[in-house]
C-alpha cells in the first residue's frame, strides 16, 4: 500500500495527503467544528495543494471528516501542526491521533525531532489529544505563552500557547505500534 494512504477496513477510514478538490470541504468541515478559527475557502485550497505532503484527510465512506494541516518549519527540524478537525460523525474514533500519527510517520517529516502547535489554555480537545499524542510516542511535551493576547492579537484572540512534543529518534517502530 502506498505511504500516503490507509485505510481502516472495519471503518472504511481512509487517511491520505489531500487534492485541491478537496479544498472547499475542507473549508466546510473547519466551519462546522467550532471553535476553530475559520480561513479562507482559498486558504485551504492553497494548503491542500502546495503543502499537501505535510497535511492529511480522514475520509469515512468518502466524505472528508477530518483534517490536519502542517509544515515542516523552515531550516528546522521541526514539523508544525496548524489546525485539527475531525468531524462531528467522526469524534470517538481516536481519529486526531490517527492523523498525527500518519503524518509523522510519512517521508515528508522523516527529520523532524519534534512537533509544535499552538493552543489556547481553554481548548480542552486539543490538549488532550497532544497529550495522548506524546504519551503514545513516548515524547515529552511542554508549553509556554507564545502568542499573546494583547502583543500579537491586539486582544482579540486568547493567548497560544506554543506546545513542543519530542518525537523520539526511534519514532518508527514506536509509532507503528501504536
Amino acid at each position: 500500500m502506498p505511504k500516503d494512504s490507509f485505510t481502516a477496513p472495519a471503518d472504511a477510514l481512509t487517511l491520505r495527503k489531500p487534492e485541491k478538490t478537496d479544498g472547499a470541504a475542507i473549508w466546510e468541515l473547519v466551519r462546522a467544528c467550532k471553535p476553530l478559527d475559520e480561513n479562507s475557502m482559498y486558504c485551504n485550497l492553497v494548503q491542500a495543494e502546495h503543502f499537501r505532503d505535510t497535511c492529511v484527510v480522514a475520509e469515512l465512506d468518502g466524505e472528508v471528516v477530518g483534517w490536519i494541516s502542517g509544515h515542516m518549519i523552515p531550516n528546522e527540524d521541526t514539523f508544525f501542526v496548524w489546525q485539527v478537525a475531525v468531524g462531528e460523525q467522526a469524534r470517538g474514533l481516536g481519529l486526531g491521533k490517527q492523523m498525527l500519527l500518519h503524518l509523522v510517520n510519512r517521508d515528508e517529516t522523516t527529520e523532524a525531532r519534534a512537533l509544535k502547535t499552538t493552543i489556547t489554555k481553554d481548548n480542552a480537545a486539543s490538549w488532550g489529544l497532544f497529550r495522548s499524542f506524546a504519551r503514545t510516542i513516548g515524547g515529552d511535551l511542554s508549553d509556554a505563552p507564545h502568542y499573546h493576547k494583547e502583543d500579537h492579537f491586539g486582544g482579540h484572540h486568547d493567548t497560544e500557547h506554543l506546545v513542543t512534543v519530542t518525537l523520539p529518534r526511534k519514532q518508527a517502530a514506536k509509532l507503528r505500534a501504536a
